[in-house]
């Protein structure tokens, strides 16, 4: 963890005396830089690395103790902003459910590694995506990096504006009538960064007159879980809620029931 090197930056800038609740405190990469420049590990000196901050747990101590996490805002500049930036995955203690899908040969490149998108692509093709959010149209149209155009949002009753921010969806897939949006995993996760959500649901919101919807995936053993979320204001940072979410375990018409997918 680069606890120190936040340490120095909020000390040097001295954050902790800023007012959130008027505005976020706006720090460059330059600023992040001419501070951490005398460490020699990455993860004490590269933005990148120092700005990532994906779950609560991972935050920097001070972060933590002073209620704030961080969001990029445009190419080089972050706001750091009071408030719980995050969204808990609950736990899915429902029973798994077995699909059957349609497949009737195995596909093998599938079976080559253990990456989010592997899993996420075994459960489209298998057809567990589209039965899960109800949508047999649903066909692949977006992957891979983009960048925001302008937005403006709220966290509580701080403005925020991001534009040319970075963002990457595990896979997205445009239907008859709405967009689905996927954040994928291929571990256990107890709570995310709300930001990998709201950036890409805000970006194609811009591009579609159609519904945008955000779904958050996990492959767990032979396991596939998925969450799906709205936000009741898309201005609201933190109007995100859970809809509906299950886990299954995928069986192909080439198995039989005991046979395990790794």
């Amino acid at each position: 963890m680069n606890h120190e090197a936040w340490q120095l930056i909020f000390d040097k800038y001295r954050i902790k005396s800023h007012s959130f609740q008027k505005i976020p405190f706006i720090i460059t990469a330059e600023q992040i830089k001419s501070v951490t420049k005398q460490f020699r590990r990455t993860a004490d000196r590269e933005v990148r690395v120092l700005c990532k901050q994906d779950t609560r747990e991972s935050r920097p101590l001070v972060f933590q103790q002073e209620g704030l996490f961080v969001l990029p805002i445009r190419n080089g500049t972050y706001a750091i902003v009071k408030g719980d930036g995050y969204v808990d995955i609950p736990e899915i203690t429902s029973e798994v459910q077995k699909y059957r899908s349609p497949l009737d040969f195995q596909l093998d490149t599938s079976l080559v590694g253990n990456s989010e998108m592997q899993h996420l692509d075994f459960a489209f093709a298998s057809g567990l995506i589209p039965t899960f959010i109800d949508d047999k149209s649903l066909v692949l149209t977006i992957r891979g990096r983009k960048y925001t155009p302008q937005f403006d949002f709220f966290v509580k009753q701080a403005k925020i504006t991001a534009i040319g921010v970075q963002t990457e969806v595990d896979a997205g897939y445009e239907g008859k009538a709405q967009v689905i949006l996927i954040e994928a995993k291929n571990f256990k996760t107890d709570n995310t960064i709300i930001r990998q959500l709201y950036y890409p649901f805000r970006q194609w919101q811009t591009h579609t007159k159609k519904p945008v919807k955000t779904l958050f995936f996990e492959k767990r053993a032979n396991h596939y879980f998925i969450w799906e979320f709205q936000f009741k204001d898309e201005h609201d940072y933190n109007s995100i809620e859970l809809i509906q979410s299950a886990r299954f375990e995928i069986v192909c018409n080439y198995q039989d029931d005991s046979s395990e997918r790794i």
